[in-house]
């Protein structure tokens, strides 16, 4: 079972829009293939400024035509948001800090963007404030991800991943076709540590977030994500605790069956 994405998707009130960095202007006739070296120099790039990962999304017609976008190939560029600032207390400084992280990761999105372009493709960095499209809609795309109970994105590389996105003109990224993370909302359900201990009861009889009550995108609360144990553990560590869960479940049936 995969969580959909139940409702709008959240906006941080306390990000400002990011200054336009761009250094190289998007190639008249661009490219549409990339070999291995030219993708490892990118992942190399990407690890040297900090990236968590790299995931990429390929976007299908019924996608592009319901959110009415005219772009089809993305690449997600993922980013660990320190947890000295989650684990601070909602205040004015924590949402400051957020949105200097943010702007300063959102920086380097610009240059990654001019490094495709100067390499003959085209790059567009996609507006993570823009009301009109879910950045979290094109990330489940990506089969890499999945919406947790508590209504967050999860990648493997954990539950505290920012993420910027990048749209271009490449046809052959390595896009996944299968996700295999869909065990998480089977997880979720048997936990729901998010619902309990939220500490404005922001989740309707649902678990529908309510967003006029929850104080995550303008005052910079965190507790969903410092309860859950995705974000306490980490996702291999709750997989291996998952699987072996499964298998003596199954063992049980089996000796039930005999």
């Amino acid at each position: 079972m995969c969580f959909e994405i139940t409702d709008e998707d959240f906006r941080f009130k306390y990000h400002h829009p990011l200054p336009d960095f761009y250094k190289v202007s998007n190639p008249a006739n661009p490219k549409t293939q990339i070999d291995n070296s030219i993708l490892k120099d990118l992942k190399n790039l990407a690890i040297e400024n900090n990236c968590a990962g790299i995931s990429y999304s390929k976007l299908s017609d019924e996608f592009r035509e319901e959110w009415d976008i005219d772009f089809d190939n993305v690449i997600i560029f993922k980013y660990l948001m320190s947890p000295e600032i989650l684990e601070m207390e909602p205040s004015k400084l924590k949402c400051k800090l957020t949105d200097d992280e943010f702007q300063e990761i959102g920086r380097k999105m610009y240059g990654f963007a001019d490094f495709l372009r100067k390499k003959g493709f085209a790059a567009e960095l996609l507006n993570p404030l823009d009301d009109e499209i879910s950045l979290r809609a094109i990330a489940m795309q990506s089969n890499d991800a999945v919406i947790t109970r508590s209504n967050m994105c999860l990648f493997k590389e954990g539950l505290n991943i920012g993420f910027f996105m990048i749209h271009t003109s490449i046809e052959n990224l390595p896009f996944k076709k299968e996700n295999d993370m869909c065990w998480v909302g089977e997880f979720c359900k048997t936990c729901g540590k998010c619902i309990r201990k939220c500490p404005e009861n922001a989740f309707d009889e649902n678990e529908l977030v309510l967003k006029k009550v929850c104080t995550a995108h303008r005052e910079g609360c965190s507790q969903c994500m410092l309860v859950c144990p995705f974000y306490k553990k980490g996702y291999i560590k709750i997989k291996q605790k998952y699987d072996k869960r499964v298998a003596k479940k199954r063992g049980w049936l089996l000796w039930v069956i005999k």
